[in-house]
C-alpha cells in the first residue's frame, strides 16, 4: 500500500495498479494498430503456411494411391511416380514455411522496435506522479519481456491458430470423402475439447497475468540490490536481501508451477483422447475392411488423415497458453499507454480557457504563488492537503531561500514549479504568464532546476551536463563547470568526455551534486531551481560554489531551498514554510529578529554569530 506521502519531500514509490481483465481475444485485437503496417507480409505467412499445411493433406491420399494400387497389384513402376510425387510434396511444404518465416522475420523486429518506442516515450511524458506508483521493474518487464511476448505471438502462435483451424475444417472434410463413419468416430473428441479449452483459459489468464507481475516485481527487487550494492554491503544486509529476492522467486515458482499444472491437464486431455478415438476408429476400419466394406488403401489414407490433425489438435495447448500469455503482455503494454498523459492548459478541451494571445507583460514579474493547493493524487481520503494555501512572490532578478523543517513540503513546492507534480489548486506564474498556458518544452528551458539527490547517467561527463542545454557551447560548458567549482572533471581519465557510469557511482557524491549544479546553470536560465544543492559538500568547497553562484543569481530569478545559513546568505529575502503554508518572509536578519520558528530551523553557531552581527 502507498503510504501517505505527506509527511515526506520525497514520495515513495509504489507498484502499479491492476485494471479488469479483458477477454483474450480483444486484448489481441488491440495489436492491430500496430499489426497493420505489416498485414501484407501477415496475410503471405498465413497463406504459405496454409498452404504447406494443406500440402500435408495430400500424402494420405498418395499413401491410399500406392495401397490400392502399386502395392495391391505388385507393380512396382507404376511405384515410383507416386513415390516422386511426395518427395515434391515435402520440398513443396519446406519451401512453404522457409518462406513463411522469411517475410515476417524483418517486419516484425520493426514493430517490435516501433511498440516499445512507443513505450519508452510514453514513459517519458508520463508525469512523475505515474512513476511514483510504478515500480521500475514492472516497466522494464513491460519494456522487453512482454515485447519479446507480443513479438513471438504475431510470428508463430497467431499464424498456427489461423492455419491450425484450416487445416483441421480441411482435414474432416477430407475424412468424411473418405468414410463417413470413421469421421464421426474422430470428431468425437471436438466437443469435450472445446468446453475444456473455454474452462482453461479462464484458469490460464489469471494465472499468466500474476506471473508477469511477479516478474516485474523480481526485476525491480535486482534492480534495486544491484544501484544500492555499497549500501547493502556497508550495512551486511545482503543476507536479508537474498532473502526477498528468494521469497519473490518462490512467488514466481508457484505461479509457474500452477501454470503448468494447467497446461499439463489439458495436454493430457488433448493428447490421450484424440489416441483412444483414433484407436476406435482403427478398430472399426479393421472390421470393415475385413467384410469388404472398405478397402486397405482407404484406411490407411484414412487413419494417415487422422494422424496429420495430431498436430493441429495437439499445439491447440500450446498455441491457447501462448494467447493467453501474449493477451496479458498487451494489457500490460496498453496499461501504460493508456495512463492518460496531463495535457498543456492550453491544448486540454476540458480545462481552463488559455490566457488570452498577445505581447508578454511589459513588466517583469518574476515567480508567484498565489492560493497554491497540493496534495499527491494517491494520498488517503481525506487526508489534508500537503500545501494547503502558498502565497508567494520572487520579484524578477531576486533570489528566494525557502527553508523549513523536514517534511513540510519544500522539495513538493519546489517540484510544483517545471510542472514535475501539476498544482490541486491555485496558480503559478512565471513573468506574469500561468505556467499551465506555457508548452511543458517551453517551461522546461526557461526552468532549470538542480535537485538535491543528483541523477546521473550512464554517459559522458560532457553529456551529462549538457543534458541541461544541449545546444550550449563549450564556453558555456566551462563556465558551468567552473561556477559548481568541478575542476576535478580535469583529472578524470578523458576529461569531459570521461564515462561516469551507472547513476554517477564511480563520482563521489559531492561530484556528483557539482556536475548537477552545472546542468542546471549551463543554459543561464531565465528561472533557477535549486533544492538544497550544497549539502554534500565540504566546508571549504560549498564557499568557492557559493562565491561562484553569486554571479549566477545576480542573472536569474532564483528558488533555492536552504537547510544551512550559509546556504540562506545566498538570498536576497528567505520564506519560511510552515503547516502548508509561508509563515513568514523577509531578510535572514528580518527573520533571526521576528520569527521564532526561522529562529529554531537557524539555530546553532552560524545562526548565534548571524543574530549577533545583527545586533546593535
Amino acid at each position: 500500500m502507498a503510504e501517505n506521502r505527506q509527511d515526506t519531500d520525497n514520495p515513495p514509490t509504489d507498484g502499479p495498479p491492476t485494471g479488469p481483465r479483458r477477454t483474450t481475444v480483444r486484448s489481441l485485437l488491440r495489436l492491430w494498430p500496430y499489426a497493420r503496417a505489416v498485414r501484407g507480409r501477415l496475410a503471405v505467412s498465413v497463406t504459405a503456411a496454409t498452404l504447406g499445411m494443406l500440402s500435408t493433406l495430400a500424402v494420405p491420399v498418395i499413401l491410399g494411391r500406392i495401397v490400392d494400387g502399386p502395392l495391391a497389384e505388385h507393380d512396382l513402376g507404376a511405384l515410383w511416380p507416386l513415390v516422386g510425387l511426395l518427395l515434391l510434396v515435402g520440398l513443396f511444404e519446406a519451401g512453404l514455411f522457409y518462406t513463411r518465416r522469411v517475410v515476417l522475420a524483418r517486419p516484425l523486429a520493426g514493430l517490435e522496435t516501433a511498440m516499445r518506442g512507443d513505450l519508452f516515450a510514453k514513459l517519458q511524458r508520463l508525469p512523475v506522479s505515474f512513476h511514483d506508483r510504478w515500480g521500475s521493474g514492472q516497466l522494464l518487464s513491460r519494456a522487453t519481456a512482454d515485447m519479446y511476448t507480443m513479438r513471438l505471438f504475431l510470428a508463430f502462435p497467431l499464424v498456427f491458430l489461423i492455419v491450425n483451424s484450416v487445416m483441421f475444417l480441411a482435414g474432416a472434410a477430407l475424412m468424411f470423402t473418405q468414410d463417413w463413419r470413421l469421421a464421426l468416430i474422430a470428431l468425437i473428441p471436438v466437443g469435450p475439447l472445446f468446453l475444456l479449452t473455454r474452462r482453461f483459459e479462464a484458469g490460464y489468464s489469471g494465472a499468466s497475468r500474476r506471473a508477469q507481475d511477479q516478474n516485474g516485481d523480481l526485476a525491480t527487487v535486482v534492480e534495486e540490490s544491484v544501484l544500492g550494492i555499497r549500501i547493502l554491503k556497508a550495512f551486511g544486509r545482503h543476507r536479508s536481501m537474498a532473502e526477498r529476492f528468494r521469497a519473490r522467486s518462490q512467488e514466481l515458482r508457484r505461479t509457474e508451477l500452477h501454470k503448468a499444472h494447467l497446461l499439463a491437464n489439458l495436454w493430457a486431455v488433448i493428447v490421450g483422447l484424440p489416441e483412444v478415438v483414433l484407436g476406435c476408429a482403427l478398430a472399426v476400419g479393421a472390421y470393415l475392411v475385413a467384410h469388404d466394406e472398405l478397402s486397405a488403401g482407404s484406411l490407411v489414407a484414412f487413419l494417415s488423415t487422422a494422424l496429420a490433425l495430431r498436430w493441429p489438435v495437439e499445439s491447440l495447448g500450446w498455441l491457447l497458453a501462448y494467447a493467453n500469455e501474449a493477451a496479458t503482455a498487451t494489457d500490460r503494454f496498453f496499461e501504460v499507454l493508456d495512463e492518460p498523459d496531463t495535457p498543456d492548459r492550453r491544448t486540454d478541451p476540458a480545462g481552463p480557457a488559455p490566457a488570452p494571445s498577445g505581447p508578454a507583460p511589459a513588466a517583469r514579474d518574476g515567480i508567484r504563488f498565489t492560493g497554491v493547493r497540493f496534495r499527491y493524487p494517491d494520498a488517503p481520503e481525506g487526508s489534508p492537503d500537503l500545501l494547503s494555501g502558498i502565497d508567494l512572490h520572487i520579484r524578477s532578478g531576486e533570489t528566494m531561500a525557502l527553508v523549513g523543517a523536514t517534511g513540510s513540503g519544500k522539495t513538493t513546492l519546489t517540484a510544483l514549479l517545471p510542472r514535475l507534480y501539476e498544482v490541486t489548486a491555485g496558480t503559478i506564474t512565471l513573468d506574469g504568464r500561468d505556467i499551465r498556458d506555457l508548452p511543458r518544452e517551453r517551461l522546461r528551458e526557461i526552468v532549470a532546476v538542480a535537485f538535491e539527490e543528483p541523477t546521473l547517467f550512464s554517459a559522458t561527463v560532457r553529456e551529462n551536463v549538457l543534458m541541461g542545454a544541449p545546444g550550449a557551447s563549450a564556453e558555456q560548458l566551462r563556465s558551468a563547470l567552473g561556477t559548481a567549482q568541478a575542476g576535478f572533471v580535469d583529472k578524470l581519465p578523458e576529461g569531459v568526455d570521461t564515462e561516469v557510469g551507472e547513476q554517477g557511482l564511480s563520482l563521489s557524491g559531492g561530484q556528483r551534486q557539482r556536475l548537477a549544479l552545472a546542468r542546471a546553470v549551463v543554459g543561464d536560465p531565465a528561472f533557477l531551481v535549486l533544492d538544497d544543492p550544497l549539502s554534500a559538500l565540504d566546508v571549504h568547497t560549498e564557499a568557492l560554489v557559493e562565491r561562484a553562484l553569486r554571479d549566477v543569481l545576480g542573472t536569474t530569478t532564483a528558488l533555492v531551498v536552504a537547510h544551512r545559513p550559509s546556504t540562506v546568505l545566498l538570498a536576497d529575502r528567505v520564506a519560511v514554510l510552515a503547516d502548508g503554508r509561508i509563515e513568514a518572509v523577509g531578510t535572514h536578519q528580518e527573520l533571526l529578529r521576528d520569527c521564532a520558528h526561522y529562529r529554531e530551523l537557524m539555530s546553532g553557531e552560524a545562526a548565534l554569530v548571524s543574530e549577533g552581527s545583527a545586533a546593535p
